[in-house]
């Protein structure tokens, strides 16, 4: 499998997103306590560690994983998940990265390719401070939110390419008409991709991509399912208050602050307080 990186564009940030709430994601469901990952850079062979969850150090932060080189070189290559007991003492994997690994006390280590268009575009790992077996169910956990995430940025990067197509053709052919029959067309393509979506939230960004697309005139706003103290707990966690300063600046307590956002999560089928206030922001509930 081809090993490639995700097209150039104003979707660089977004993918962050998405690759940090997936470590997130990866982290909870495997309950492994560090994961951390990468993309394969622009013009690049390898993978460029950039998200972390659970580390100590910064040792790992900027590193670039080559091609066959170290555990997640193998997975870079070979494109199937691969681990470790013992990330320093395993002679089936080169060891150009054992100090950084080794500084940050990792020893069992599962990684997973994150896939898009059948090309590598990342690769996910997760890991353990002890030398243990981290078994089929863990890996199976950790491929299982790859092969969302590389479900998402295909998502992204088909939108991109084609709202750009679309950009490129209306400025061409009819640069002053933003209600022409093209844009149409697109908006009506871009709904049909949102329902064949079965994730809720990629689900409510495409339908939000869709309501900018709208001339102004033919705008509906988009369903909002929040409360309005789900709204004021949101607002809240978007300028970094944790759920008891949200709380006593509402009057709440934590515990109380914590359901509001849990309800928020499942209207907007999120994972993470991050995700949830990127959705609420792109589909236009939060400022």
């Amino acid at each position: 499998m081809a090993v490639t990186h995700l097209p150039a564009g104003n979707v660089a940030r977004e993918r962050r997103e998405l690759l940090r709430a997936a470590l997130g994601r990866m982290r909870r469901v495997t309950g492994l306590p560090v994961t951390f990952g990468g993309e394969v850079p622009a013009g690049g062979r390898g993978v460029r560690l950039t998200e972390f969850a659970g580390t100590r150090t910064d040792v790992l932060a900027g590193l670039v994983i080559n091609a066959g080189n170290g555990l997640g070189g193998r997975v870079l290559v070979a494109a199937r998940p691969a681990s470790v007991d013992d990330y320093a003492a395993d002679a089936r994997i080169s060891h150009e990265y054992d100090k950084p690994v080794t500084i940050e006390g990792l020893r069992a280590i599962g990684a997973v390719p994150v896939v898009v268009s059948e090309s590598v575009v990342g690769v996910l790992y997760g890991g353990t401070r002890e030398p243990l077996p981290l078994g089929g169910r863990v890996l199976d956990a950790m491929n299982q939110v790859a092969t969302r995430l590389g479900v998402e940025l295909t998502v992204r990067a088909e939108v991109e390419r084609r709202v750009a197509e679309l950009i490129t053709k209306t400025t061409r052919e009819a640069p002053a008409v933003p209600g022409s029959e093209e844009l149409r067309e697109a908006r009506a393509e871009l709904l049909v991709i949102a329902e064949e979506i079965t994730d809720p939230a990629l689900r409510q960004r495409l339908q939000a991509i869709c309501h900018r697309l709208t001339p102004a005139g033919d705008r509906c706003p988009p369903a909002n399912p929040l409360s309005p103290r789900e709204l004021e707990v949101l607002a809240l966690i978007a300028e970094g208050c944790g759920n008891a300063e949200a709380g006593r600046r509402l009057g709440l307590g934590p515990e109380t602050v914590k359901s509001y956002l849990s309800n928020a999560m499942r209207k907007l089928g999120t994972h993470s307080r991050t995700e949830t206030v990127v959705v609420a922001r792109r589909a236009g509930f939060l400022p």
